[in-house]
């Protein structure tokens, strides 16, 4: 196989394109996945894994040391820590909004400001969330404000 990669201007669009034989190949799909950002984390439920895109992800939470995804239906648990899961979300939709929880921005319905500076997030599955004065910054670059 033959990899060519070449630099354009920053005013160009970025463009990949996969040629190959078969569509379908599970290296093909990896490729599709790593480019559009679309990484992906285990969690559990029960005897269960499940592979979860970060795109799934509504946040990532700490409780009692122990590491918990929420996506929109289900609850899961997972072995990363805090920090290892803030190191793979970077450059996605996912930042840091407290010291023990990291949250999607595309998940956010509306936000509202709260009590000390904190302001207060409302995620389209309808669950509060509340963001610490530390990363009220972060999330108004998130969201464009």
């Amino acid at each position: 196989m033959r990899v060519t990669v070449e630099q354009i201007e920053p005013k160009d669009e970025e463009e990949l394109i996969v040629r190959c034989h078969d569509p379908g190949a599970a290296w093909v799909s990896s490729v599709t996945e790593a480019a559009s950002g679309q990484r992906t984390v285990c969690g559990w439920q029960e005897d269960t894994v499940h592979r979860l895109k970060l795109s799934e992800i509504f946040y990532f939470e700490v409780v009692d040391d122990r590491s918990f995804l929420y996506t929109q239906a289900a609850v899961f648990g997972t072995k990363e820590k805090l920090y290892e899961f803030e190191r793979l979300c970077e450059g996605s939709t996912l930042f840091r909004c407290s010291k023990s929880m990291i949250l999607n921005a595309e998940k956010i319905d509306y936000v509202r400001p709260s009590l000390s500076g904190r302001f207060e997030a409302v995620l389209s599955n309808g669950e509060k969330v509340v963001v610490s004065r530390k990363y009220v910054a972060d999330l108004k670059r998130m969201l464009g404000v």
